[in-house]
């Protein structure tokens, strides 16, 4: 049987998982979910076609994801008979492999280090990598506006998302939520060519986000100026059109004390978006200070879990 987690073992594992990312960071060569997004592409290429688009989506959802998180549990299945501790390591692997943690300062922090020195064009080319937005022409206050916005959003989808479903199924569940979250992010888009056929995907991914988005938000908020972080969740959470990133960027903003939302560029066309937050316009500097509210909420659930572990040995 696939081993079951207790809360001592849960933390353990997920500190071991979060010290491998920081250490380790990204596989420069063959990462896994680079030859997901691969396999994603192929997949999208050959079904996203006729009329039954929503249908496909779904079909493409299941080829894609279903047999990989199935290998994970049948890995740590057939590793059982060479005891717990190895069933213990292929959990911790897969939980490195899904956390995006060390990827998130490494992509944030160069752009602030780009705007500090008034590099413009070396803070458009880093700020693209992450971000969907148009940033050819941004101003250092979009650019910093970005660089925060994507840290706060993406603290839960690569890293508290992750630890949620990881503390819920172990690695395959780590891996369950990463693989469906990267879909969302390729497929999930309202466009003419992704509307119906990533329509699956999205709402996946909402549902499995639900309940970490909102963790997300609160721990924010209790890292940050709290009442004005409830505020801003509460009032303009329910502005944006995605469930989950409301609450957390709105939490994340107020948190901070930063403006952020507002008008941005997507494929040449100005969007005006909901408010986000209260407080002054971002810096380049409120970068590192985003990312040091992602590394502290980390560091505060791995704090909570350990606290749930010391109680749990106790008590046996």
């Amino acid at each position: 049987m696939l081993m079951a987690l207790n809360v001592t073992m849960i933390a353990l594992l997920v500190i071991i998982g979060v010290v491998l990312d920081l250490i380790l960071g990204e596989v420069r060569r063959w990462h896994p979910l680079v030859g997901f997004g691969r396999l994603a592409n192929g997949l999208e290429r050959r079904l996203n076609q006729g009329e039954r688009k929503y249908w496909t989506g779904a079909l493409a959802w299941l080829l894609a994801v279903l047999p990989l998180v199935l290998l994970a549990y049948w890995s740590i299945r057939w590793s059982a008979v060479l005891g717990i501790w190895a069933s213990a390591g292929i959990h911790a692997v897969l939980l490195y492999f899904s956390l995006g943690l060390r990827s998130l300062r490494d992509h944030a922090l160069p752009i602030e280090r780009a705007l500090a020195q008034n590099d413009l064009a070396r803070a458009r080319r880093l700020t693209a990598r992450i971000v969907s937005r148009d940033t050819a022409q941004a101003d250092a206050s979009s650019l910093a506006r970005a660089g925060v916005e994507s840290l706060l959003e993406n603290g839960n989808d690569a890293v508290f998302g992750t630890l949620f479903w990881f503390m819920v199924a172990g690695g395959p569940g780590a891996v369950l939520f990463r693989l469906a979250n990267t879909l969302d992010a390729m497929w999930g888009y309202r466009t003419p060519r992704h509307h119906a056929f990533g329509c699956v995907a999205a709402r996946i991914d909402d549902a499995l986000n639900w309940i970490p988005a909102r963790l997300t938000a609160l721990s924010y908020a209790l890292l940050g100026n709290t009442r004005q972080a409830l505020r801003c969740w509460h009032t303009q959470a329910p502005d944006w059109s995605s469930p989950n990133a409301g609450p957390v960027m709105a939490a994340g903003a107020g948190a901070l004390g930063l403006a952020l939302g507002g008008a941005a560029v997507y494929d040449g066309v100005i969007e005006n978006r909901p408010a986000l937050g209260s407080g002054c316009a971002a810096r380049a500097t409120d970068i590192g200070r985003a990312w040091r509210l992602v590394a502290g909420t980390t560091a505060l659930w791995m704090v909570m879990l350990s606290i749930a572990a010391c109680i749990s040995f106790l008590k046996g």
